[in-house]
This record gives structure tokens, C-alpha cells and sequence, in this order.
């Protein structure tokens, strides 16, 4: 399926920047999502309220506060693959079966996991006005991340340097370009 562009050969991509709460997946989707002129979507922004609390008070996620997070993202990637446009969402996709999920029927979907050393997240995280992901979660997101696996679509990249420096790094490793806009 094309995307919204005058090359026709030119295919539909939708990137899912993923990775543990304050690696900087938001930081780099929007940067791609700036270069590129595609939509970007907060993965964040799909969590049901009930989520949101649980996190906020310090509480980790199930699985089954999940699926309806996921399965909500997932239709949103659907909508912009039946739209022929190309897209990003940051959605830390810990688990190989939840990119399973994001990926089943969607052939555009690829993955960017931006990595960073948990004591950079942490501090992050600790000075990040405003969010409601405490670090005292960070130690159960490490703990269920499963890294890429060779056979899935997609990229790791370090979040280290300056956001520009990474940002080129995720265009480099995604074979995107300024000229190759959609």
C-alpha cells in the first residue's frame, strides 16, 4: 500500500519506538515524526485512567492491564494503515508477545528500542516533571523487558549523546532519511 506521497513505489512504515519508561522514546518519536511529517502518537495517551493510577500509586502493570492498552494501539496503527499513512507510536512493547500483538496483520510495523543504562532512566525519570510513572517502577520494567529478537522487525539503538545525536542514530538504523519523507 502506498504512502501518502507522490512515489508510488514508496511503502507504508510505522515505527514503534519502544523501550523501559524514561529511555526517551518520546523524545526520538517526535523527532521522527518532525523529519519524517508523520503523525506521532503518545502510547502513553491509550492507557485507560485505571492504568494510569495503578501507575501512578507505584503499582506495576499485569498483563491483563495490558491487553486493552495494547489492542487500543494497535487499532490506531490499523487506522493508519487502511489511511496509506505512515506513522510512529512509542509504546514500551516489553514483551515479544505484546510486539507480537502490535504487529499481527499490520505488515508496515517495525521497531525502534532506544536503550539507555538504568541508573541514566532512573534519573530521568526521578526529574521528569509532571508524569505519573514513578522510577520505583523502573526495576519491574527491566525485569520483563525481552530485547528484539532476530526475527522481529526492528532496530536497537543507544540513547546516548545529545537528542539530535540520537536522532540521527534511529534514522540511520531505520534506513529513513529527510529525502526519503513520506
Amino acid at each position: 500500500m502506498p504512502a501518502n506521497d507522490d512515489d508510488p513505489d514508496r511503502t507504508l512504515d510505522v515505527i514503534i519506538v519502544m523501550g523501559v519508561s524514561g529511555s526517551g522514546k518520546s523524545t526520538v518519536a517526535k523527532g521522527i515524526s518532525t523529519v519524517m511529517r508523520w503523525e506521532f502518537a503518545e502510547g502513553d495517551a491509550f492507557h485507560s485512567d485505571a492504568n494510569v493510577e495503578k501507575m501512578r500509586s507505584g503499582q506495576p502493570l499485569t498483563d491483563d492491564d495490558r491487553w486493552p492498552w495494547l489492542e487500543s494501539i494497535g487499532d490506531w496503527i490499523s487506522g493508519k494503515e487502511a489511511a496509506g499513512e505512515s506513522a510512529v507510536v512509542t509504546c514500551s512493547a516489553l514483551r515479544r508477545v505484546y510486539r507480537d500483538l502490535l504487529r499481527r496483520d499490520r505488515p508496515s510495523v517495525r521497531f525502534l528500542h532506544v536503550e539507555a543504562p538504568s541508573t541514566v532512566i532512573e534519573d530521568r525519570m526521578n526529574h521528569r516533571p509532571g508524569h505519573y510513572m514513578p522510577s520505583s517502577l523502573l526495576p519491574s520494567q527491566l525485569a520483563t523487558l525481552e530485547p528484539l529478537e532476530p526475527d522481529e522487525p526492528g532496530v536497537e539503538i543507544t540513547n546516548e549523546g545529545t537528542a539530535a545525536a540520537v536522532l540521527d542514530r534511529a534514522l540511520g538504523a531505520l534506513g529513513l532519511s529527510k529525502d526519503s519523507r513520506a
